[in-house]
């Protein structure tokens, strides 16, 4: 090709159409061209053109995201199935055709919009980008935006959707995902996020407005618009205010001679836990300098889920050591989840897993509202919640103490929801949770939430040094009322999902047609439950009490031995992650024995069920 060939081609790029040999992607590549504003990823699409790069564009162009877990989650970068610009208007069209059905007091009620700390410069793509662009579909289309001047924590944004009883919400966030992802979570007017059908309408109308209208990119809105409204300071304000409610020992915290060091991960924590401890009374807690400050690159982990423990948590850890600190408090980036480490005697450092916590939390919740419960209080009134893949501690506590445990789906989506079908009930909730350190303490915000969680940890760790207590021991003290729930929760990558369907299908089909296994190895399984397809073998009926949830699949097999194990795909990530629990009752004190059968099972669970060798699978690793 001459010199003078390849510059037609390159000023001919513009225009349709193109003849890749494929109609479909011909279609995509003129749609992306023409409607894409964004400078940075209309020209990676440029160059995969110039370049022939026919499969990568293929993939880009001819899917498009669905909503995951309340939302969409993807890399950033150009492409109808990745986080940009353009699919942000997209989105937010969607959204707005939906609600403009769904309310007709849309524009008196408005909507709201957050963003967290990521960014990416090759595809000029950050979450206030984003943000703002969403509020500027909306401004362009004369509703009110409640837009936050600055990054919030996630759980602000469900707040303020409730306490402006706006229609819905946006959080621009991938939470602790890896820093190429960004992510667009939707909240409904109850204030927790979409669930079913919302989820599949909003696709539909996404999809029926897929090229931007006059006025969509004009994110000047943003500054000229009167019906912009930024929620920060009250927002802020009233969330503190509310933080009282579950503070019960103010006097104590303020004397407390414990540090505590706090790590935001690189995202939006820092203000947010300082203020939330000034509520409660205490010294601000210590922040670890290198991770204080938002970095879209998260420089000094390996990955940004504090989930991970101790090898995300180093840093954190050492300050500890140094500033003679024993409670490291640790919020994902978008903070609304929570880690904790405790220094032992010993000298070394116990990360709990969320289950741990949440054991803690549940104890501690219930003790707190015991001791100031008005005289006519009813116990039969107090509901705690957890996801079905989480530790059946509560459920133990419960039947001990006579309030309701509950289980939802997994998702803290079916917790909001479930939340605010009790409460319309004029029942009280006191904590939820899901294993992946996801806790909600109260109910002024119907999701998961790190920075109060992170509060009520140091008031419940200040309260147990009253008595020379660690949580540790305090875990130990809560396993020897209501029974040891050990429990194991890991993942295995694999990125082809026909064999993660396979996996499932055999599982469902194991020694004939539409049989379950009836063994794992040498352990014998009570009952199974499939959430994908609704059946319930410990139901009279055999249908599963849970909703049927067909997207994901999952099953949980009880084994005669009182373990509880859950095999389930990710939401949100290419992984297979089981969960494994041996809930004891308060009688079997014996942990090294406990410990070596729940091993033992999961090592059959994972030869026998999931077949890693043989299924390509990939450990999870750090």
């Amino acid at each position: 090709m001459t010199e003078n060939a390849e510059g037609d081609l390159n000023s001919n790029l513009l225009h349709a159409p193109y003849h890749t040999g494929d109609p479909q992607l011909d279609t995509a590549i003129g749609q992306w061209l023409r409607w894409d504003k964004n400078p940075k990823t209309k020209e990676q699409i440029e160059n995969l053109l110039r370049n022939g790069m026919n499969k990568e564009l293929r993939d880009r162009l001819c899917c498009r995201m669905t909503f995951g877990t309340a939302g969409l989650r993807s890399a950033m970068g150009a492409g109808f199935c990745y986080i940009n610009d353009l699919t942000v208007i997209q989105s937010t069209q969607g959204m707005y055709k939906y609600l403009e059905r769904c309310f007709s007091d849309f524009k008196q009620r408005g909507f709201v919009v957050g963003y967290d700390t990521r960014g990416q410069v090759t595809s000029s793509c950050s979450s206030q980008r984003l943000a703002k662009l969403t509020a500027a579909v909306l401004l362009a289309k004369d509703v009110p935006v409640y837009l936050f001047s600055r990054y919030v924590p996630t759980p602000f944004v469900p707040y303020a959707v409730q306490e402006l009883k706006a229609v819905a919400g946006v959080m621009i966030t991938a939470s602790h995902n890896r820093k190429e992802d960004n992510g667009y979570k939707v909240y409904w007017e109850n204030g927790a996020q979409i669930t079913s059908p919302h989820d599949k309408e909003i696709l539909k109308c996404i999809e029926e407005c897929v090229e931007p209208w006059n006025g969509s990119w004009n994110d000047n809105l943003v500054d000229t618009s009167p019906l912009k409204r930024d929620p920060l300071q009250d927002i802020c304000r009233r969330y503190m205010d509310d933080l009282k409610k579950i503070c019960f020992y103010r006097e104590l915290n303020s004397k407390t001679t414990l540090k505590f060091v706090h790590t935001s991960f690189h995202g939006v924590g820092h203000d947010y836990v300082q203020l939330a401890f000034q509520v409660f009374g205490f010294k601000p807690p210590i922040p670890v300098p290198e991770q204080k400050d938002p970095d879209p690159d998260f420089s000094t982990v390996k990955c940004p889920n504090p989930e991970e423990g101790e090898s995300v948590l180093e840093l954190s850890l050492r300050l500890a050591e140094k500033e003679n600190a024993r409670i490291v408090l640790a919020t994902d980036p978008d903070a609304d989840r929570l880690a904790v480490a405790e220094l032992q005697e010993n000298g070394v450092w116990k990360v709990f897993t969320g289950n741990e916590l949440a054991a803690l939390f549940g104890w501690w919740m219930f003790d707190c509202w015991k001791k100031s419960k008005s005289r006519n209080a009813d116990v039969k009134n107090i509901y705690m919640l957890a996801t079905t893949v989480s530790s059946k501690i509560l459920k133990a506590i419960a039947l001990k103490e006579g309030f309701h445990f509950e289980e939802t789906l997994p998702g803290f989506k079916w917790i909001g929801s479930r939340i605010k079908d009790l409460l319309e009930n004029g029942k009280e909730v006191l904590f939820s949770f899901e294993e992946s350190i996801g806790f909600l303490c109260g109910t002024s915000v119907l999701d998961k939430d790190g920075v109060s969680a992170a509060v009520v940890v140091a008031e419940m760790a200040s309260y147990l040094e009253t008595m020379n207590i660690t949580l540790k021991q305090q875990l130990i003290n809560v396993y020897e009322k209501y029974g040891y729930h050990i429990s194991k929760t890991s993942y295995f990558l694999c990125y082809d999902p026909t064999t993660i369907k396979s996996i499932f299908e055999r599982l469902r089909n194991f020694d004939s047609p539409k049989e379950y296994p009836k063994f794992c190895g040498t352990f014998a399984i009570l009952h199974v439950r499939d959430i994908t397809t609704g059946y319930d073998s410990s139901q009279p009926n055999k249908k599963s009490v849970l909703p049927v949830s067909k997207s994901s699949q999952m099953i949980t097999f009880t084994f005669q031995n009182g373990c509880v194990a859950t095999l389930r795909t990710s939401g949100t990530e290419p992984k297979i992650k089981y969960y494994a629990e041996m809930c004891a009752s308060p009688d079997q004190s014996d942990t090294a024995l406990l410990e070596e059968e729940l091993k033992k099972l999961i090592d059959a669970l994972i030869e026998n069920f999931l077949e890693p060798s043989k299924n390509g699978l990939t450990w999870r690793s750090v």
